[in-house]
């Protein structure tokens, strides 16, 4: 049984959706990497709105505070005063984004180790007993509502004893939790001391961007909370963390275990992802949020950034390598994301991707998918292809809307993608389709009209009937001169192969100069310009076209005489007559109902192809009409005035001149027909042997026969009626 072409279209855009779910379902690299581009286009499009008032303020320890402070590490005495500072100002929590794993290298103790034994035994017996630069920052830590970093690591370590405590309500959700081997710590006096103790790491994506933030670890079975999570617990003096897993009271799992669905710290309830982290919905970087470490250590900094504001202590100066890039920003300072995330969480923003977001986009490109495969091989090409452009269009918008409206992620790429390729597909399709059935339309016709006629047709197949129109053409015909001789002396094929060598670039000369070919005449053919297609210039393409055709001759000859010796024969010079006009013609589809031709009829019709006949007479390679020489761009001169058969009235007639001819020809040939018309044969006789000794070797035949006909006019008397013209019956 065979299938029709539109349900061969439905089966093969199934196939192809069919490929794309299973791509999709197996979340390839690729695949991801699509996925996160179209999160970044959110971001980037319509990234978050500043937090008015924020209460977060960052530190920074940057390019400017180590040309005053010193390079980094600083001393933890000079630590230690920048947080007593802090703690002075009113700051709610002062929270480290840096590392204190290493004993201070500025303290007494720790200078003294590196000398030599002589010196440093001396040394150490003038020391007076005292704190360590780090028990003394530690103790300064023990006052304050500080937070310290800690790095997790792989190398097997146990964590250091952590100030907050954990609880889990619903399931274990330890299997989702990032796991990590150990911890780089920090000195055991600064750990002991601080308030609170919080991760700074990442789990940036393979292009290293960071778009989702953890908010708790574990190494084992110690749970290890981030630092941005840490800050806002010690801020608001809270003691502990709630995790909030599958099937607690509240929570809808059906009873799977699906990992962490909240996080409570205080009085903040955050949504997570299983694993605990959040999406972050990033606002563009603020230079404003900055206060410079060394004004802080002058007491020069705004105090109203720093009282009652959660205070991270961080570092933007290039040398410490703390960049991370985000989706809208390139590079920023990495404390910079620990603010971004306390901000996302105090103004109660929700960014998350659904459990079922991954099922809801698969029926998505499924729904559509078919709908599209279904409904566009109805339509043309155009609107197609805007259809298909409207659903991809709109599958976009609605993924910006969830996400600014609903703070949901869904991938609008992916889908889109697959989307674009079935459209293009199907519309490609239908487009080849459309296309086979033109060409299969040329085909048949291409035999029997001109290629432009075809194109009409099939572009407007309702001109398949009989009718024509009045309007101006340019006509062409063309003939081989003394065809009879030269037939007599070849075979029918050898005839053949002449006609078809002949007709073939004088038919392409015509069509590229944009004329229709009417219809070939034994060894003659007819053409026209300005239909079916409009053309403005339609008597100047004609004569160039024209002037075209007599060139080629040139190089045909010379083909056909080299051909003729080589094959031992004689080939006597071929020459063709061309005639052209220009007037108001009727042009259409001619004939019967059963069979008709796309054709030109009327008086200038005939004009034309008597203007070919003249050719021979006046011993010219062409002779063009009054318009169309007025038209034409390219040198022409008048040779007489002629009442050719069918017509009363006179007609003037002009012909091409060759690309030799001298500037003074023209003239010339004015002032001959002035005396000639003038019925004064002496003077005209005079005037045109002037023009003849100018005329160029393409126009002497002319100018030969028109001595004779002033020879013959001069031995008769000058008729009463005498104006120039010439009956052209009597030539």
């Amino acid at each position: 049984m065979r299938l029709r072409p539109a349900t061969v279209q439905l089966l093969v855009a199934a196939l192809f959706l069919a490929g794309a779910v299973a791509v999709r379902v197996g979340d390839g690299f690729a695949v991801q990497a699509l996925r996160l581009l179209g999160f970044d286009l959110y971001q980037r499009v319509l990234p978050a709105e500043p937090l008015p008032d924020s209460p977060i303020t960052v530190v920074d320890i940057d390019e400017e505070s180590l040309k005053a402070v010193g390079q980094w590490p600083w001393s933890r005495t000079i630590v230690g005063d920048l947080t007593r500072k802090l703690a002075e100002a009113g700051a709610a929590a002062i929270v480290f984004d840096v590392l204190f794993s290493e004993p201070d290298q500025t303290s007494p103790e720790e200078i003294v180790k590196r000398l030599p034994p002589v010196d440093a035994s001396r040394i150490a017996a003038a020391l007076a007993p005292g704190p360590t630069h780090d028990e003394a920052f530690a103790a300064t830590l023990a006052t304050t509502p500080a937070v310290v970093s800690l790095s997790l690591s792989t190398a097997p370590s146990p964590p250091p004893a952590l100030p907050a405590g954990f609880a889990v309500a619903g399931d274990d959700p330890k299997p989702f939790i990032p796991d990590y081997g150990g911890v780089v710590a920090n000195v055991p006096a600064i750990d002991a001391a601080a308030q609170g103790i919080g991760a700074l790491n990442w789990i940036p994506d393979r292009d290293q961007i960071v778009r989702r933030v953890p908010l708790v670890f574990r190494i084992g079975d110690t749970f290890v909370p981030s630092l941005a999570a840490e800050a806002l617990r010690v801020a608001q003096g809270a003691r502990s963390y709630l995790l909030k897993a599958s099937n607690a009271s509240g929570e809808e799992a059906f009873g799977r275990s699906t990992g962490l669905n909240h996080i409570r710290i205080g009085d903040f309830i955050i949504p997570t992802d299983a694993d605990g982290a959040i999406w972050l919905r990033y606002r563009p970087s603020d230079p404003q949020r900055f206060v410079s470490a060394k004004d802080v250590l002058a007491g020069t900094a705004p105090p109203a950034r720093l009282a009652g504001a959660i205070v991270l202590v961080g570092t933007s100066a290039a040398g410490l390598l703390d960049l991370r890039a985000t989706p809208i920003d390139a590079a920023v300072p990495g404390v910079e994301i620990h603010a971004q995330v306390l901000e996302h969480i105090l103004a109660g923003r929700s960014l998350t991707r659904p459990d079922w977001a991954t099922g809801f986009e698969l029926a998505v490109i499924v729904v559509l998918g078919l709908g599209l495969a279904a409904l566009l091989p109805r339509l043309s090409a155009g609107p197609a292809a805007a259809v298909g452009g409207l659903a991809i269009g709109g599958l976009i918008a609605g993924g910006f809307a969830a996400f600014d409206r609903l703070g949901l992620l869904f991938d609008p790429l992916y889908p889109a993608l697959a989307l674009l390729l079935l459209v293009a597909g199907v519309t490609l399709d239908t487009y080849r389709r459309a296309e086979r059935a033109r060409a299969e339309l040329r085909h048949a016709f291409t035999h029997y009209v001109a290629p432009a006629v075809v194109d009409e047709i099939v572009l407007h197949p309702d001109r398949l009937e009989l009718g024509g129109e009045v309007r101006e053409l340019t006509l062409l015909f063309c003939d081989v001169r003394s065809f009879t001789t030269l037939s007599e002396g070849m075979s029918a094929q050898e005839l053949t192969r002449f006609i078809n060598g002949l007709m073939t670039p004088l038919s392409e000369i015509v069509l590229e100069h944009r004329g229709t070919i009417d219809k070939y005449m034994g060894d003659g053919l007819m053409a026209f310009w300005n239909a079916p297609l409009d053309d403005a210039d339609h008597p100047a393409h004609a004569a160039t076209a024209a002037a075209a055709m007599l060139a080629a001759m040139e190089g045909l000859n010379a083909r056909w005489q080299d051909e003729a010796h080589q094959a031992g024969r004689t080939m006597q010079r071929v020459a063709i007559g061309i005639g052209v006009n220009t007037g108001p013609c009727c042009v259409g589809n001619l004939g019967s109902t059963r069979r008709f031709n796309y054709s030109a009829i009327g008086d200038e019709v005939n004009v034309a192809s008597r203007f070919e006949g003249l050719t021979k007479a006046y011993g010219v390679g062409a002779i063009l009409g009054e318009q169309t020489a007025a038209a034409a761009r390219l040198p022409t001169i008048e040779i007489d005035s002629v009442r050719v058969r069918g017509r009363s009235r006179p007609t003037r007639i002009f012909t091409l001149l060759p690309e030799d001819t001298p500037s003074a020809l023209p003239a010339a040939q004015a002032e001959f027909l002035e005396a000639y018309r003038a019925g004064d044969f002496p003077a005209a006789t005079e005037r045109l042997d002037r023009a003849a000794r100018l005329a160029p070797t393409g126009l002497v035949p002319y100018y030969e026969k028109m001595a004779r006909r002033l020879a013959r006019l001069a031995e008769l008397s000058k008729p009463e009626d005498w104006d120039g013209t010439i009956d052209a019956a009597t030539l």
